[in-house]
């Protein structure tokens, strides 16, 4: 599923990484010097002082790069509602107007679910060719979870509400350069871990299962990784989720760029449910690839936030929804 990489991907001289929703606002986080990424907590909300930032269990983020002198905005995934990403991405005071483009990681609801509310609030202001990168067709396939005993419908991410609010879904499995970042395509399955699914799926079309109406594993072909490479740092990767392994999407990503070079991991790694036997061999081989930065986010357990801050002290960064990551100059 790549026989195109490795492709040109693009080099940029800074990146920004900005929280929009996560799980987690600590408002008196101590300032923290690290010699790669410069990082900026917000504690009181200047010129807001009623106001105060919202958590909830999901993921979004705002990305801005640079690239000789040409600047990019992206928004990568939306949350579990409309409302958190909507007042955390106000009380920031981003400009819409300013955003290339949208990226959504994978299908599920607490990373699109805020995605329409947050169009329907801002598509005035954006371009008008706003475009939806995701990783593949099988991300708009309607998602069921096993709760109590009973299978239930869980979420389905609406193409053809979408193409009303005029937000263009673009299928990405093969890495894609985007106006700075790049997404990884296909996430290939080499490593020792074990692709997790969290949701089931009808699956692909005119296969027996789907036939005979039977629900499958969700393998999450269309989970893609969004990437920079940062100008004499090296590598930065974003994993939203992780079901797939975050050992195989950094791994995917530094084969895609051609690139052996791990400046940042970030985003969610899935860990949470893992027993302790799989986050020690995830250890290890996070520890090999040797990243500067590691920044944990969303689902990835504190557990394993835990085993890293042990184990590599000096390059585990907080998460904390309104902080700003500076990678480069």
């Amino acid at each position: 599923m790549t026989a195109t990489r490795p492709f040109k991907a693009p080099v940029v001289d800074a990146l920004t990484v900005r929280v929009l929703v996560d799980s987690r606002y600590e408002r008196f986080l101590p300032r923290m010097a690290h010699p790669h990424v410069k990082i900026e907590h917000v504690g009181r909300i200047v010129g807001r002082p009623e106001s105060t930032f919202a958590c909830e269990w999901g993921l979004s983020l705002h990305l801005a790069s640079e690239m000789g002198g040409a600047k990019a905005q992206y928004v990568l995934d939306f949350g579990y509602t409309p409302e958190i990403i909507n007042r955390n991405f106000d009380l920031l005071g981003i400009e819409p107007a300013k955003i290339n483009g949208l990226i959504l990681s994978h299908g599920h609801l607490d990373h699109f679910g805020g995605l329409q509310g947050f169009v329907k609030q801002h598509r005035g202001a954006m371009r008008d060719d706003i475009a939806l990168y995701v990783g593949g067709e099988t991300v708009f396939r309607t998602k069921w979870v096993k709760e109590g005993g009973e299978t239930l419908e869980w979420c389905t991410l609406d193409r053809a509400a979408l193409e009303a609010q005029k937000v263009m879904p673009l299928c990405c499995p093969q890495p894609q350069a985007l106006e700075g970042p790049f997404t990884s395509g296909y996430i290939e399955r080499t490593s020792f871990e074990t692709v997790t699914g969290g949701s089931l799926v009808v699956n692909d079309h005119f296969t027996e299962a789907e036939r005979e109406g039977k629900l499958v594993k969700d393998t999450h072909p269309d989970e893609h990784a969004t990437c920079y490479i940062v100008k004499g740092k090296g590598l930065v990767v974003i994993s939203s989720c992780g079901h797939t392994g975050i050992i195989n999407t950094v791994k995917s990503a530094m084969a895609a760029a051609n690139v052996d070079r791990v400046h940042a991991v970030m985003g969610g790694f899935h860990l949470g449910p893992a027993n302790v036997e799989y986050l020690q061999h995830t250890l290890k081989e996070l520890e090999a690839i040797n990243p500067d930065v590691i920044v944990p986010m969303h689902c990835t357990g504190e557990r394993f936030i835990d085993m890293l801050r042990q184990k590599m002290p000096d390059k585990v960064v907080y998460s904390n929804v309104g902080s700003r990551y500076t990678f480069g100059a």
